[in-house]
């Protein structure tokens, strides 16, 4: 874990903000590189079944768009001078964390919870929980 990459999965909530300084300062303390995940989930839901004025692939491309400059927005706030990378992925969230995750230069995930309780933990999928149980490597849960 000490020499291999910390993987951060971000949607740039709160939450996910408050876990990057737990990133920045165990990267910095190991001197070990940081790597970004923002993954884009196709929309569900009947909030989404809208009218479109735009089409799914200018939509997707909107999204894309708007996560990059979120994530230049973060680079430029940043207090490390060690390599960060930043990869923006479309899909399920746990299948692309996991990807990433179980890949062999990543030693550690530091991830948001999201805070749910009640009925609403147990209608939504919890990315955290599930990255913590099937992750081949050390994840630390920030709230």
């Amino acid at each position: 874990m000490r020499s291999r990459t910390i993987l951060w999965p971000t949607d740039f909530s709160d939450t996910a903000s408050h876990a990057l300084q737990y990133v920045v300062e165990m990267a910095n303390l190991y001197q070990v590189g940081i790597r970004i995940l923002h993954v884009i989930e196709q929309p569900t839901g009947n909030e989404n079944y809208m009218i479109l004025t735009i089409t799914p692939s200018e939509l997707a491309k909107n999204m894309e768009d708007a996560a990059a400059t979120k994530m230049h927005d973060l680079l430029s706030q940043l207090d490390t001078s060690l390599k960060v990378e930043t990869i923006i992925r479309h899909g399920d969230a746990v299948d692309e964390i996991l990807a990433e995750t179980n890949s062999d230069d990543i030693g550690m995930v530091v991830i948001a919870s999201h805070g749910r309780t009640g009925m609403s933990h147990f209608l939504h999928d919890n990315v955290a929980e599930a990255i913590v149980k099937k992750a081949n490597c050390p994840v630390l849960v920030v709230k």
